[in-house]
């Protein structure tokens, strides 16, 4: 789903074919989606039995740089040695300014994104709450910021808790001191900008979030029906249960309301 922020708010625009339906004015209705069965890549555009790297074809997922164990690990970067999957893609999108994060979607993390990412990336993991503390120029040296200060705080979002809204606010900027001055000297060797005191709040359109996390899955139930009950991360919260959209992100669907 597309996202974006109005104020605290967190506004969603779900791809159907070709138009952005507006999905925070769904909230509370009964709505159906259906898998018809084709997977078409967001690559290649070619149709694909299944989906790899959520929402690319064998082929792409092997060859394409974005598809490459750094992209999730991104102190692992290799594009210096000259070994780049896509070279130019690299030059684009990991030698941009980079900006490490703390967030607070079931307790606080740090993570890393793309400075265009802001405020989707923290959207798109249900936070509630999100600070970003220091700006790099390239995607490598995030990923060495972000490994040192693992050390002190979790790196990982409980999903289960994120949409039961089992959070309590933080102070970040307290967080932030803390942790900052843990690795003062590295930031310094690496040249990050420390980032201004300015928490973002995150309000998601829920009226009732799930006791019980029960998963939906269009590989086992192709059609998916629910009345709406709220969207938060990229999950769809059904009273019939979660539905976790990225993961189904090239399947074509029908949605009916």
């Amino acid at each position: 789903m597309h996202t974006s922020l109005t104020g605290d708010n967190a506004i969603y625009q779900m791809p159907i074919g070709n138009n952005l339906v507006p999905m925070n004015e769904l909230i509370g209705q009964e709505i159906s989606l259906t898998f018809n069965g084709e997977i078409t890549c967001s690559n290649c555009g070619t149709t694909t039995r299944k989906s790899y790297s959520q929402g690319y074809c064998f082929p792409c997922c092997r060859d394409l740089a974005r598809c490459d164990l750094c992209i999730m690990k991104p102190e692992t970067c290799h594009h210096h040695l000259g070994t780049c999957r896509e070279p130019l893609w690299g030059l684009d999108n990991c030698f941009a300014p980079h900006i490490i994060y703390l967030a607070n979607s079931s307790g606080v993390k740090v993570g890393i994104t793309r400075k265009s990412n802001m405020p989707s990336r923290w959207i798109d993991q249900g936070a509630v709450q999100a600070l970003p503390i220091l700006e790099v120029d390239t995607r490598l040296k995030s990923g060495q910021i972000e490994i040192a200060l693992k050390a002190f705080v979790n790196d990982k979002t409980n999903w289960r808790k994120m949409l039961k809204n089992e959070v309590d606010a933080t102070d970040l900027i307290a967080k932030k001191q803390q942790l900052l001055a843990e690795v003062s000297d590295l930031t310094t060797n690496l040249g990050a900008i420390t980032l201004n005191n300015e928490v973002i709040k995150i309000n998601y359109p829920v009226i009732e979030y799930p006791n019980k996390i029960n998963s939906l899955n269009f590989d086992k139930t192709p059609e998916i029906s629910g009345v709406l009950q709220g969207i938060k991360g990229q999950y769809l919260l059904l009273d019939t249960g979660v539905l976790n959209i990225r993961k189904f992100s090239s399947y074509n669907l029908t949605l009916t309301y």
